[in-house]
């Protein structure tokens, strides 16, 4: 596995040119419009980094801000009625593509538009939340890039376990408002009893209050650890569960490697900045006149592993060498 990470003057470079965006191109070439709907606030460092993967990804397909492309960005931060509102806007100035983060943004754009292609770039379940036919023939105006394998619920629960061999109870933090907070909770539930954990609890992420009383709840008890879901609610909860997490001393896994940079644990998931690259590809694509409905859905190809030792050391527990030298980046 390889963690590709941005380097630090590419990655100032690229949000330095988003700051300028929109700028309409003087130059005689047409310009192409992409609208772009994320679902994270606009103040968000990691919606910007992955934003900044994508023009990336755009300039080496031969796109350039201000010369031929220019981009119309919304941040809905996972408002349903912000990504309604928003998607009208967005259609509103006519683009000739839109850029979607999860379901919840694809499916208020479609709700929009069903003929104006969409590109999405972290759907964990795209077929189980009804945005495209099948991976193989997207059949409607959306395809992308999925976020999730089933059997990542295995590897969460195998380095928990390495991490903290102690632990006996899981509780798992899901959205169980849709397919693929249910489908990742039954993943780790049919994994568990070959790991040798005694129960999987659910905790779901909509509310802080909530999310706050369970896990005080669960920590009543030894032997606990967390896993926590990619679904768009812990994005907005992170700190939240980051804390609570270190409050209460429980071992926790995360599906981003965000939640590690800031202070959680470990964290093995999908490298969603390769998949808003890989994103500008299919946008490319669709611009030089490829239709989404025949796109097919793309699996994730990069996962990375990354572990926070300072966090670990705080927790009170040894990351065994054989883990160590599997990461892709170790947190000092």
């Amino acid at each position: 596995m390889q963690f590709d990470q941005l380097k630090r003057r590419e990655f100032i470079t690229l949000l330095g040119a988003a700051a300028a965006w929109p700028i309409r191109a003087g130059a005689q070439e047409r310009v192409r419009r992409i609208g772009v709907l994320m679902n994270v606030a606009e103040d968000d460092a990691e919606g910007k980094a992955r934003l900044a993967a994508f023009l990336q990804g755009l300039d080496e397909a031969g796109w350039e801000v201000g010369r031929n492309v220019w981009i119309d960005i919304r941040w809905a931060a996972g408002n349903i009625e912000l990504n309604s509102r928003y998607a009208m806007e967005l259609l509103a100035l006519a683009p000739d593509v839109f850029l979607a983060a999860g379901a919840p943004t694809v499916r208020a754009l479609q709700k929009a538009t069903r003929t104006v292609p969409i590109v999405f770039t972290s759907s964990a379940d795209p077929v189980g939340a009804g945005v495209v036919a099948s991976l193989t023939r997207p059949g409607g105006n959306a395809t992308g890039f999925a976020s999730f394998e089933y059997s990542i619920g295995g590897k969460w629960l195998q380095f928990l376990k390495e991490i903290a061999p102690t632990v006996k109870r899981v509780a798992v933090m899901r959205d169980s408002a849709v397919p693929a907070g249910i489908g990742q909770f039954g993943a780790i539930q049919t994994a568990a009893p070959f790991m040798g954990l005694l129960t999987t609890r659910p905790i779901d992420t909509h509310d802080s209050g909530e999310i706050e009383q369970d896990v005080i709840a669960f920590a009543r008890e030894p032997n606990g650890g967390l896993i926590v879901t990619q679904n768009t609610s812990v994005l907005f909860h992170r700190k939240l569960i980051i804390t609570l997490a270190a409050r209460h001393r429980l071992p926790a896994v995360y599906a981003s490697r965000f939640f590690v940079t800031e202070g959680g644990l470990l964290s093995f998931g999908v490298d969603l900045w390769d998949n808003y690259r890989r994103a500008a590809g299919y946008v490319d694509r669709i611009l030089k006149g490829e239709r989404p409905a025949d796109l097919p859905v793309q699996m994730p190809t990069k996962f990375a592993l990354v572990i926070n030792l300072k966090t670990a050391k705080a927790l009170g527990l040894t990351v065994p060498e054989t883990l160590h030298a599997r990461a892709d980046e170790v947190i000092e």
